[in-house]
């Protein structure tokens, strides 16, 4: 069964986010040195740990709607919480100050506004999928 655009568009965001994490991850360890020597505001060790944690969960997210797991829905919504505290948190107590707020809050709305359909788009085929059919004789 092929895939709506919505949960298609929502695969590729946790992806690239995942991937992104990954990414993070491994330059937080092979730069350990030179982040601690210029004063990382958060340390190298706990950059890298939380990097694993969402490549982690990315990956385990997108298999989960690749299968098209029942569990997948609210994960996705969990996940997408969580990224989104976190994201914040780290800007506003750890990152210096950045003039573009505006178009961050604007991405994140989008980004919530894709992960809303998505989630429909689920609901709508566990309902189609459960759908009894009349037998005929």
């Amino acid at each position: 069964m092929k895939r709506t655009l919505p949960v298609t568009l929502t695969l590729s965001m946790v992806l690239i986010l995942a991937s992104w994490n990954a990414l993070r991850a491994w330059t937080s360890s092979a730069w350990r040195d030179v982040l601690t020597e210029f004063g990382a505001k958060i340390p190298p060790n706990i950059s890298a740990a939380i990097g694993i944690l969402w490549f982690i969960i990315g990956g385990i997210l997108v298999w989960s709607i690749w299968q098209k797991k029942v569990w997948s829905a609210k994960m996705l919504l969990g996940a997408a919480a969580g990224y989104s505290i976190w994201y914040w948190s780290e800007r506003l107590i750890w990152q210096n100050p950045r003039p573009n707020i505006v178009f961050t809050v604007f991405v994140q709305l989008a980004c919530f506004i894709l992960i809303y359909f998505t989630l429909k788009s689920f609901s709508r085929e566990a309902y189609e999928r459960n759908i009894e059919h009349p037998k005929t004789e």
